[in-house]
């Protein structure tokens, strides 16, 4: 595997079809953050993000179809959960890499209020974010075996984890 942590995502130590899956989101968002103290981002790296985030999502879903190893029937009662959980997650990710680019194009001149407002919108973003993780969580528990449901959430926490500290260890502090 690519990246170790990756690696210690499962007891296994079998190749993972997600060996980038960090780094692809790092990607997606460095072309931003390397334009912070340039020009805002163009359309062209917008839909680069797009792109790149779809594959992390095609990535992340067989991830959990290798781990959770799903019956039928639990996957005919997981998967629409799951697609759902994602839908409404790539919203808020979209409001994330707004505010990415929002931060990126006031980078070195932003204001009180800016901050004051970015800040604000980021709180706003976790606390929404975790609330879907919870809603999704409770209903992925009433589908699977709660062994399944326990390793779903473990995956889901160690990912979300795991492209935070990717992203964020991109984005330059605050001046």
């Amino acid at each position: 595997c690519a990246l170790p942590i990756l690696d210690r995502l499962t007891n296994r130590q079998e190749p993972m079809k997600i060996a980038s899956l960090a780094v692809a989101l790092a990607v997606a968002a460095f072309p931003v953050l390397t334009h912070a103290q340039a020009a805002p981002a163009t359309q062209s790296v917008k839909a680069d993000e797009q792109i790149i985030l779809k594959q992390v999502m095609t990535d992340k879903r067989a991830v959990y179809a290798q781990n959770l190893q799903l019956t039928d029937a639990e996957s005919h009662a997981f998967w629409p959960i799951y697609d759902e959980y994602e839908g409404k997650a790539k919203k808020l990710n979209d409001q994330f890499l707004k505010l990415v680019d929002d931060y990126a194009a006031k980078y070195g001149a932003m204001t009180d209020a800016d901050a004051t407002a970015m800040l604000k919108k980021k709180m706003q973003i976790e606390k929404d974010r975790e609330a879907l993780k919870q809603a999704y969580t409770k209903k992925v528990a009433k589908v699977l075996p709660p062994v399944k449901a326990l390793r779903y959430a473990q995956i889901e926490t160690r990912l979300d984890n795991m492209l935070r500290r990717e992203v964020y260890g991109l984005i330059p502090l605050a001046q």
